[in-house]
């Protein structure tokens, strides 16, 4: 696989991004966003869980079903949410003028909105934007398209690469936003892919599910799940070919290509968590099963007494082996091997003397905790970050 990161000249066949100010931010910052397939093509959409969704997340939900779509109009700096029939009408209205901008079909164009929750969308703003919107778009836009989707992020978050697969060259482009209210149930996170390949909707469902379970869904920076949260994927097929369907030749290459840009944006929201200094990766492993494994790790990487201690470098594993004990999976105390960046901290559930050269490795950015429970084959990993003095501060304020 040839990997441009966050390449912002790459170029997938057939594709065109762009961004404007739409003034729904202060300051002139980019807040309205376009992505769009010269052909209509092939979509998949994950969605979050919670039970309070966004307009915007509904009414996408509905258009994703019929597996075919033109584009996506993305709006940061609110959320429409909570905003009741008002936001599925204004919702609407966004998507229409889309369309009619583009001069493509009715219900070919989704929506998605990151920002405040429960004001009103200014709908007449992003409106009156359309025209400029659509003249911004070029084909390598994606960098402001990713500009424009940010609200608390630091940096833009972009991903690109490309794989020959069955002869031809398949391309992917992938953006994303997020860096609080992170904890993905399907992180306030949105990402959007493009492919040229050419996928039928259900196979390019499968691939994106596979993909997020292993990136999306395995990140936390303070435990809350948006009410916006959604992942897209666009393939309109000008790679030609043959159809990469599931099971068939060359799909498993295409997922695993889709998986390995999904992780890598999934981690630039960890490294971008609000306030973070540190990037987390956690590792249980040696439960009876994964599903234990994965409720382990959820609950250190949850755990604000972990969080605090990796922003304060204090190697108190004493706070991770409480975590795991209160997670409900078997363990024996007596069996349990802690390691952090590799320092083994506990070995068979007592002290090792070496926490002044865990307190040295804890000083890194970057973080490893290993916990064994040693009584079978199941493991999991998931990434978080530190919880600072920042966090707090930019949260406190959100609003204001």
């Amino acid at each position: 696989m040839d990997k441009k990161r966050s390449d912002p000249g790459f170029r997938v066949r057939g594709f065109r991004a762009g961004a404007v100010a739409s003034g729904i931010k202060k300051g002139g910052k980019k807040d309205l966003a376009l992505i769009v397939s010269d052909v209509p093509a092939a979509v998949a959409g994950v969605f979050t869980r919670n039970a309070v969704r966004a307009a915007p997340v509904l009414l996408s939900i509905e258009r994703v079903k019929k597996g075919s779509a033109r584009g996506v109009i993305i709006n940061s700096g609110n959320a429409n949410a909570c905003t009741g029939k008002r936001g599925l009408r204004l919702a609407g209205d966004m998507a229409k003028a889309a369309e009619k901008n583009l001069r493509v079909k009715k219900g070919d164009m989704l929506v998605a909105s990151t920002g405040v929750i429960g004001v009103p969308l200014p709908a007449g703003k992003i409106i009156s934007s359309l025209p400029g919107l659509v003249r911004s778009l070029r084909p390598d836009g994606w960098m402001d398209a990713a500009e424009a989707i940010m609200t608390t992020d630091a940096f833009p978050k972009t991903a690109s690469g490309r794989k020959k697969i069955n002869g031809r060259s398949i391309n992917i482009v992938g953006i994303a936003k997020g860096a609080g209210m992170i904890c993905p149930d399907m992180a306030t996170m949105l990402a959007f892919f493009a492919t040229d390949a050419p996928v039928d909707p259900e196979s390019l469902k499968k691939a994106l599910l596979s993909a997020t379970d292993e990136s999306f869904n395995r990140i936390t920076v303070d435990n809350d799940t948006s009410t916006n949260d959604c992942v897209f994927i666009f393939a309109n097929g000008l790679a030609g070919g043959g159809s990469l369907a599931a099971g068939g030749a060359g799909f498993n290459q295409f997922r695993e290509l889709l998986s390995g840009l999904s992780l890598e944006l999934s981690h630039m929201i960890v490294r971008d968590g609000e306030g973070a200094t540190k990037f987390t990766e956690i590792e249980v492993a040696g439960c009876r099963s994964r599903s234990d494994a994965e409720a382990a790790a959820r609950r250190i990487a949850g755990s604000l007494l972990v969080k605090t201690a990796l922003f304060g470098k204090d190697p108190n594993w004493g706070r991770i082996m409480a975590a795991v004990g209160a997670c409900g999976i078997r363990l024996k105390e007596d069996r349990v091997d802690i390691s952090i960046n590799g320092v083994k901290v506990v070995k068979n559930g007592v002290d090792t003397g070496m926490e002044k050269a865990a307190a040295a490795a804890m000083k890194k950015r970057e973080i490893k905790l290993m916990v064994d429970i040693k009584l079978g084959r199941g493991g999991a990993r998931l990434w978080t970050s530190d919880l600072s003095y920042d966090y707090v501060r930019i949260n406190s304020s959100y609003r204001s």
